[in-house]
């Protein structure tokens, strides 16, 4: 098997366009962090993506990697590439470290706060795959991981642990966002997950009252992104805009899935997720800039 053609599974396999989930929130933070003056320059969010993008592909990988022996028996994803042998055990291993490797050395090109705390996200990152196997929480440690990243570009443009105000609603945000949309995605395999011993929140409540569950996460995440506009005075009528359209889409996603059917799950997990990360981060960076 060719290097180009595992490479190319590989980036099919975590879905590396999905990095939008997470890295319209880190931009905006980044912005934000510059409003007073800050160092800021287009170098500097060069290496913020870097960082993103290495971390996000040490997770993925590593998630499909523990995850392969029960992605084989599970039906609905036996047909990814590590089940399915288009990647091998070892270069997805290899993967890891390189990415995991590039996302401490792209945190130092940043401060040495970045830097020093470059392993504890890691840690975190890397450790969300065992984290079904003892909790039906994880769906709150997958969203932690992304909540990461809006709390992580403010510290690369500031460098010091002060103001973070913002940055922490912000992560908070996401991190219930994720974990909402993450229980939805989560309800498809509920049969499987309880077969296997695996702890999600829709194994443990069921379909129905984890889709409720994921509504109140959302409805959360709406109320702290409001909380942001409050306690930023650089976010304004743009980010607010941002907030009402996001709600929008929010209820569209889950008037797209019902207990008896959840056909259109990855319209609502993907699609519209994404939308909603790009319309909030936009907004937050217009505000940021022209604000």
């Amino acid at each position: 098997m060719t290097l180009l053609r595992q490479l190319a599974e590989t980036a099919e396999m975590i879905k590396v366009a999905h990095s939008v989930f997470a890295l319209p929130f880190a931009v905006a933070a980044a912005a934000l962090a510059a409003r007073d003056g800050r160092r800021w320059s287009w170098t500097t969010l060069l290496w913020i993506v870097a960082c993103a993008v290495a971390a996000r592909t040490a997770a993925m990988t590593q998630n499909r990697l523990v995850d392969a022996r029960l992605d084989a028996a599970n039906p609905r994803t036996s047909g990814r590439a590590l089940p399915a042998g288009r990647v091998t055990r070892g270069f997805a291993v290899g993967l890891v470290l390189a990415s995991s490797a590039a996302f401490v050395l792209c945190a130092a090109q940043l401060n040495a706060l970045c830097l020093a705390l470059s392993p504890v996200v890691l840690l975190v990152l890397l450790s969300y795959p065992f984290a079904k196997r003892f909790t039906p929480l994880a769906h709150f440690w997958l969203g932690a991981s992304l909540g990461l990243a809006p709390v992580g570009a403010w510290l690369a443009v500031r460098g010091e642990l002060s103001a973070m105000a913002v940055p922490a609603t912000l992560g908070a945000a996401v991190l219930l966002w994720t974990a909402g949309f993450d229980v939805i995605y989560a309800c498809q395999d509920v049969g499987s997950d309880r077969g296997l011993g695996l702890h999600s929140l829709p194994a443990r409540l069921g379909v129905a009252r984890a889709l409720i569950l994921a509504r109140i996460l959302h409805a959360g995440s709406v109320a702290l992104l409001l909380l942001a506009l409050r306690l930023d005075p650089h976010l304004g009528w743009r980010f607010g805009a941002g907030v009402g359209a996001a709600a929008a889409l929010l209820a569209w996603e889950h008037a797209l899935v019902r207990p008896d059917d959840l056909s259109r799950v990855n319209v609502a997990f993907f699609t519209l997720n994404g939308i909603v990360s790009l319309v909030l981060g936009g907004a937050a960076v217009a505000d940021a800039v022209y604000g």
